[in-house]
């Protein structure tokens, strides 16, 4: 057993909301065994006790929502790519995440899926773990295709995908493309698969549809890629908005979305709903200059990432940066920022009893980090991976 003393330990209150708690110790091996207060603690308990220095201790963040970073993409034909971007994420405060895939053609698609399934069994030496995929197309409206390639859209059909149900978490797709009568919700939902609207043209009324009767419970980097807010003709971000249920990603560097629209989605949403993801490409911690997404030739300058005739292309975000521009947007703290980057994340995923908390029994998946959200020390099933 280890423990971890002198931090300001996020800990969820009576209303599941996060309160840094100064006077408690934090008892794990690979998984949380308990925040006791320090006054009834005793060292001789512990092989190993770790002093936070009065830094923030923090459930580790989870990226429900990555394509890539340091130079490597889920879709590279290359088995060290997923460890690459695991190593990456642990020095940015990520203890987990979800491998994202693109429109590829499916052959290409089922292999990055291999690999993932792979990952997912593997317990990691230095990095974040893979908590399964996220298939982000090809069930999307090729109007609203973003950077993903139109040749290989097609239309929702579980038959593609159900040989690796297993290693999928989350698939975006595009409600106005499922056709009546198509059983791929029911089959996504049998699979426990939870389904992201995204990529979209859906009018409210068939959003509204996709949440009551399809069992839609996420809504893909809200904003992006989707049609939007319109007084006469409210779109999927506005039914995003508007339904209590639906848990909403937000790429929250200030690009994809600006300060303004982060603060409108905070007040419809709150924090319980908002799931901080970075949508970041292989450009992500690299320097500026030419990279790939897709099969496409991206351009990274000065923070953002485009395709030649200038479309934004996935991010260069990276998580501690999401968590730290949403407390400055929304006058927050960054504790209480963070709340989009772990309890959230894990309830959109069904998640919360196994990660993004401290409840007893979940993954002893921790981050240390301060009032900048600079990060630390990164552990991942009561393994310290990274250390700042």
């Amino acid at each position: 057993m280890k423990g971890i003393i002198n931090g300001k330990i996020l800990l969820e209150d009576e209303n599941g909301r996060f309160a840094p708690q100064e006077r408690m110790v934090l008892l794990f091996d690979k998984k949380i065994i308990q925040a006791a207060p320090a006054n009834y603690f005793a060292a001789s308990q512990v092989e190993e006790l770790i002093d936070a220095q009065g830094l923030y201790v923090s459930p580790g963040f989870i990226n429900s929502h990555i394509h890539g970073c340091a130079g490597a993409d889920t879709m590279d034909e290359d088995d060290d790519a997923l460890q690459k971007i695991a190593e990456y994420q642990a020095t940015t405060g990520v203890t987990s995440f979800c491998p994202t895939t693109m429109t590829y053609d499916m052959p290409r698609v089922h292999r990055a899926l291999e690999r993932i399934r792979k990952a997912m069994k593997e317990n990691p030496e230095n990095g974040a773990r893979a908590l399964g995929a996220h298939l982000e197309g090809p069930f999307i409206n090729p109007d609203y295709k973003g950077a993903q390639a139109p040749e290989n859209i097609v239309a929702p059909d579980f038959k593609l995908i159900e040989t690796y149900a297993d290693a999928i978490r989350i698939v975006t797709a595009a409600p106005e493309m499922i056709p009546a009568g198509c059983s791929f919700p029911a089959d996504c939902r049998r699979a426990g698969i939870r389904l992201s609207a995204g990529h979209s043209g859906a009018d409210y009324e068939t959003m509204v549809k996709a949440i009551q009767e399809q069992d839609f419970s996420r809504c893909t980097h809200l904003f992006n890629a989707m049609s939007g807010l319109h007084h006469r003709n409210p779109g999927v971000a506005a039914a995003a908005m508007d339904n209590g249920y639906l848990w909403c990603e937000l790429i929250a560097d200030n690009i994809h979305v600006v300060p303004a629209m982060q603060r409108i989605a905070f007040r419809m949403k709150g924090l319980e709903k908002l799931v901080a993801i970075t949508d970041s490409m292989r450009a992500c911690g690299l320097p500026d200059g030419e990279s790939e997404l897709g099969g496409q030739k991206v351009y990274k300058k000065d923070g953002r990432a485009v395709l030649a005739d200038g479309t934004i292309a996935g991010s260069v975000l990276t998580m501690n940066e999401a968590v730290r521009n949403l407390a400055e947007n929304l006058g927050i703290p960054v504790w209480q920022a963070a709340e989009c980057a772990t309890i959230s994340a894990a309830r959109s995923m069904g998640m919360q009893y196994q990660a993004g908390s401290f409840e007893a029994g979940a993954a002893a998946d921790i981050v240390f980090f301060d009032d900048d959200v600079n990060i630390y020390r990164t552990i991942v099933n009561g393994k310290t991976v990274y250390e700042g």
